[in-house]
């Protein structure tokens, strides 16, 4: 049969991608430097200055966002699945290590204070993330490394070694020092902050020259690690009185915060405290924003007070975050953190005790959602997961509860016909973890979006390609599935219809083929937003940040999902009722 699916041409990501792999078989560590020349051969579109002489901030700063701070002290990074298998290594102790944290990247991460780094992984999709990540940011270290043997420029920042900014002269004769634009640079000082000058001196006394020891990696170590995740779940929610076993589960994969924001109403009732808290901010610019929509008769705040809510607590610490998780657990809404693996928080909200006066407006009338107080129904979220670990965790979800109603999926990914800011909506995905490619009924279209989005193009009917790694691209694999009419590049697509035809059909998924979903007898949904443009160098996350650009697009997404589940669940329980009457 002639499928009609790219050959991509990418003999150089497999080569890089073969050459991690097999020098991880090793039961020793591994230098990152050995990955270099791969690396660059590959010619990544993330990393399209990999073979310059200067800086490529964009990547750098793609690097450094998704690794800890420690990464600047660290020399050993450990991966693995489990605490036990770090302490089956010899090292016992990782569970009691600081617990570290990339502003790009859920993933659990430990330091040891000195030198050495544990990360916790899901599945082989954080090797394809993770090694290539640690790759590119030596790579850029050592070219700063080379810059800052001048001695002067070293010099000039020896003033700043404790802290305080670089003078605005100074910075830009160090901006053209290091060969990078005085904005790439401001960037770069944002993330490190006080540390800035003393990270740059750190840089300047030696090269980087890290290692990569895998612990465990076997797909039973994968299976069991996610067995863990779920029997650790089952037996939290427990306590709160949910079987899982015996509930329909809507699931759905997003963030940890938009479906909450939308049903429990808290931006909206501490209003006045949040456009307090922004009122003490030096930088005017979100309290001009607030302002401009409330004079705009036909423009909400809810979006712009649910970025602002994020912010609050993240700034008011443990205290104001106990107060919301207390009215939370109230209406039925379960946050469960894993404590003993990967790093993933799951949501289990009951659609039962929620209350409709709460629900943001754009959700429906208040009256016509009161039918679901009668639900039994439950909304799984989880923190949307990397590449693989996608049908790990769906795969034990569906083996696991009473019956699956839906599965939505919300996520970032890379657009090559569109804007950064747009929502894509495919109803074919090839993936190439599979090789397969999926044909599906998405259940969303444009108009179940388009309502809730005043800036960014809504596409439906697109075409989009599961990928390996954010890095694992280059122009010509790119330019191949853009010929084949795919323009929706993400990393979680595929494993989760691979997961989806195994909740269906009685055998695993099949691997290079055509596989039609049609028939599915439940939701399937995806609903992409454009975070990345990688046909037009710079635009990507490392260049910028979503910000509160990206709130748009991300709650357009939910509100969709949650409308679609609430519209399925209040027919399945009308339908029921009427089911139950006498006949006559």
């Amino acid at each position: 049969m002639d499928r009609r699916v790219p050959t991509t041409g990418s003999e150089e990501i497999e080569l890089y991608m073969r050459t991690y792999y097999s020098l991880l078989r090793s039961s020793d560590s591994i230098k990152i430097e050995t990955l270099v020349e791969s690396h660059l051969a590959m010619a990544s579109s993330l990393h399209d200055r990999a073979v310059a002489a200067e800086p490529d901030a964009s990547a750098l700063m793609y690097s450094a966002l998704r690794l800890p701070a420690c990464i600047i002290q660290a020399e050993e990074i450990l991966i693995g699945q489990m605490e036990r298998a770090f302490s089956a290594a010899g090292y016992r102790n990782v569970a009691d290590w600081q617990r570290v944290y990339a502003p790009g990247r859920r993933r659990r991460t430990h330091f040891n204070g000195r030198n050495a780094m544990a990360v916790f992984i899901v599945s082989r999709s954080d090797i394809d993330d993770l090694a290539p990540i640690l790759t590119a940011f030596q790579i850029e270290w050592n070219k700063l490394y080379q810059l800052l043997q001048n001695q002067e420029l070293y010099d000039s920042l020896l003033p700043y070694a404790e802290g305080g900014d670089v003078p605005a002269e100074e910075f830009e004769i160090l901006a053209a020092g290091l060969h990078m634009a005085v904005s790439d640079l401001q960037r770069l000082q944002f993330l490190w902050q006080d540390d800035f000058a003393s990270n740059l001196l750190l840089i300047g006394r030696e090269r980087k020259s890290m290692t990569l020891r895998l612990i465990s990696g076997s797909l039973a170590d994968y299976r069991r690690a996610t067995a863990a995740w779920w029997e650790e779940l089952c037996e939290e929610v427990s306590l709160a009185g949910i079987d899982l076993q015996e509930r329909p589960v809507y699931f759905v994969s997003s963030n940890t915060h938009s479906l909450i924001n939308l049903l429990a109403g808290f931006a909206r009732r501490f209003e006045e405290s949040l456009v307090n808290y922004i009122e003490q901010f030096e930088e005017k610019s979100l309290l001009t924003e607030y302002e401009d929509l409330k004079e705009s008769y036909h423009k909400s705040t809810d979006n712009f007070l649910y970025f602002v809510l994020r912010q609050y607590l993240s700034d008011q610490g443990s205290r104001a975050k106990r107060v919301f998780e207390k009215e939370e657990h109230r209406l039925g809404i379960h946050r469960v953190p894993s404590r003993h693996g990967f790093e993933m928080e799951t949501q289990v909200i009951e659609l039962g005790k929620l209350e409709a006066q709460w629900f943001d407006p754009r959700l429906g009338r208040a009256d016509d959602l009161e039918p679901l107080r009668h639900s039994q129904a439950i909304v799984l979220n989880i923190d949307y997961p990397l590449g693989m670990a996608s049908y790990e965790l769906l795969s034990r979800i569906s083996q696991g509860v009473g019956r699956l109603d839906g599965v939505y999926v919300m996520g970032k990914a890379a657009t090559l016909n569109g804007r950064i800011g747009d929502m894509m909506i495919p109803n074919v995905i090839h993936d190439e973890h599979s090789q397969n490619t999926y044909l599906f009924r998405n259940c969303f279209t444009a108009r179940h979006v388009r309502s809730w989005m005043e800036h960014g193009n809504v596409l439906d009917n697109q075409k989009a390609v599961t990928v390996l790694g954010t890095f694992l691209q280059n122009p010509n694999y790119m330019s191949v599935f853009y010929k084949e009419g795919y323009t929706d590049i993400e990393m979680e697509g595929g494993p989760y219809l691979s997961a989806i035809y195994e909740a269906f059909r009685p055998q695993r998924h099949p691997m290079n083929e055509i596989v039609n979903l049609h028939s599915v007898n439940f939701d399937i949904g995806f609903l992409h937003y454009a975070s990345d443009k990688p046909m037009n160098r710079g635009q990507t996350l490392g260049a910028g940040s979503l910000s509160y650009g990206g709130v748009e697009p991300t709650y357009a997404a939910a509100i969709a999902i949650l409308r679609r589940i609430f519209y399925n669940e209040t027919e399945k329980l009308i339908e029921t009722t009427f089911e139950s009457l006498p006949t006559y």
